[in-house]
């Protein structure tokens, strides 16, 4: 199983159970040294990590399989890239950053 930190629409349970066609359970965490921004795709607002000394991001951490991440990475497009970060927890998990 691969880990995904999520902090934006990927937090919703309707979200997550129309790109991966279920909900994953998360457990909560913080990814330090990071800051939330907006990014516009098709004319729509969406929250986006950007690395920030000093911030942090509260979110979940969800367990998806490797087929579900490929379903994600279609679902966040070409404008974010996925980035291997270690939360609070120090668990190493991946998180789409600008």
């Amino acid at each position: 199983m691969e880990k995904l930190f999520v902090y934006g629409t990927l937090r919703e349970p309707e979200v997550q159970k129309k790109v991966i066609g279920r909900v994953a359970a998360g457990t909560e965490d913080t990814l330090d040294d990071y800051g939330l921004s907006e990014i516009v795709i098709e004319g729509e607002k969406f929250p986006a990590a950007i690395p920030k000394i000093g911030e942090s991001i509260a979110g979940q951490v969800i367990k998806i399989t490797p087929e579900e991440l490929k379903l994600i990475d279609d679902y966040e497009t070409e404008a974010y890239k996925r980035v291997k970060a270690t939360l609070k927890s120090k668990i190493i998990a991946w998180v789409f950053e600008l």
